[in-house]
């Protein structure tokens, strides 16, 4: 086995933990909410005490990181080298641990709505949409129907309408749509589809790996991934980001985005 080839294997080994450790995160956290709501402890309150909770245990790994030592009898040259690097490494772990403690607003009523969704009895989708009840259209334009029809139509990267979490996502996919220029509007169902073909070994992953069924969906987290118009808001993360982030902020609640952006990995990452 080559160098390279040992390397990219240990570095996938990491990952590999390490996203075991944030799906845990994210169980335990969710355990915690149900357990403050259930002593009667409010939605904003709850959220302070997770991020503080997660911002000692950033504060942890800065102090164990500051006290950490070069080998015994290391060059003097590299002592120097590794007291830089790991001042550089603290700075940085410090100011992840001021943003945790003041971030996190929103996640605490965020985990209580899925968690009802959760206890709610589904009831299979419907075999075809009635015709008197359409979809909302954003603009004359683009048709909010027309464009989750054809992302219907890519079995293979969503669920099935009977596992879905939403039965009807029309709001997530209103927003994502309101995204969309007005120069980018004739053709966008073409580019949609070309978008979704382009990534079809990614999608069918992020399906596997974090749709309904999986162990990080366990729980009601990831509750986007499967869902048709899931399709198009993977597509204008990549294409236009802050704006739909922004738009996203000021109608929704961004645990579905913050989730649905990890399992993506976009270019550009929005979330903390």
């Amino acid at each position: 086995m080559s160098t390279e080839q040992h390397d990219a294997d240990a570095y996938g080994q990491e990952l590999a933990r390490i996203s075991h450790h944030q799906h845990e995160a994210t169980d335990a956290r969710f355990t915690v909410f149900q357990a403050l709501a259930a002593v009667g402890i409010g939605h904003e309150q709850a959220d302070d005490i997770v991020a503080k909770l997660e911002a000692g245990a950033v504060a942890g790994a800065h102090t164990w990181i500051s006290e950490s030592s070069p080998p015994h009898k290391s060059e003097p040259q590299y002592e120097d080298g590794w007291f830089a690097g790991v001042r550089d490494v603290a700075s940085h772990l410090l100011r992840i641990a001021d943003t945790t403690a003041n971030a996190g607003r929103g996640r605490a009523a965020s985990s209580a709505m899925l968690l009802a969704h959760l206890q709610q009895p589904h009831s299979p989708a419907p075999a075809e949409v009635p015709a008197e009840d359409p979809a909302p259209v954003p603009s004359a334009e683009l048709d909010a129907k027309d464009v989750l029809a054809a992302a219907e139509r890519f079995t293979w990267a969503v669920a099935a309408p009977g596992v879905r979490h939403w039965p009807d996502g029309t709001e997530f996919l209103d927003v994502a749509l309101s995204t969309v220029r007005p120069e980018e509007r004739e053709g966008y169902i073409e580019r949609l589809e070309a978008f979704v073909e382009q990534h079809r070994p990614r999608l069918e992953e992020m399906l596997r790996t974090h749709g309904p069924g999986s162990r990080p969906a366990s729980h009601g987290r990831y509750a986007l991934i499967g869902q048709p118009e899931t399709l198009v808001i993977l597509e204008r993360m990549e294409t236009a980001p802050f704006l739909l982030r922004g738009q996203w902020e000021k109608e929704l609640e961004t645990v579905f985005l913050d989730d649905l952006e990890f399992a993506w990995g976009p270019r550009i990452r929005l979330s903390r």
